[in-house]
């Protein structure tokens, strides 16, 4: 009976394990797919990443409140044609709460440049209460370039 019983909570850890690891996997696949709509400019792809409610403080520290107020900050920005990479370095799931919290660097570029203009760290609250994991909220802050 004992040796079942480790058995059975060895197979659950590694099912938990594993649970853990899909969830991960897909947020990375949603940031990856994020980056890529990004580059490609396409803010209503992108915008298929977040929550209608999803919070965001630019690198800058402008605090943006939904999707609509987001692509409306970016449609009014001044300058030349900017996008970001947002490479990540950490995710951390909460299968009960279905929160995630992801962490990495990002980067800005000009329009035509694979040379980054601006960096620094973000976080990100991802939520899976819709079935599929979307981004709720993102800090982002602008440091010092190396």
């Amino acid at each position: 009976m004992t040796f079942l019983s480790l058995l059975l909570g060895f197979l659950m850890i590694q099912s938990d394990l594993y649970a853990q690891e899909s969830e991960i996997k897909q947020i990375r696949d949603q940031r990856e797919a994020s980056n890529k709509a990004l580059r490609n400019f396409d803010e209503k792809l992108n915008s298929t990443f977040l929550t209608d409610d999803v919070l965001i403080t630019t690198g800058a520290g402008t605090l943006l409140s939904g999707k609509a107020e987001l692509i409306e900050y970016i449609n009014n920005a001044n300058g030349q044609k900017m996008y970001w990479v947002r490479t990540t370095t950490e995710v951390i799931v909460n299968s009960e709460s279905q929160l995630a919290w992801e962490e990495g660097t990002w980067e800005g570029f000009n329009e035509n440049s694979t040379t980054p203009i601006v960096a620094g760290n973000y976080a990100a609250q991802w939520t899976k209460k819709s079935g599929i994991w979307l981004i709720q909220s993102q800090l982002f802050v602008t440091l010092p370039k190396d």
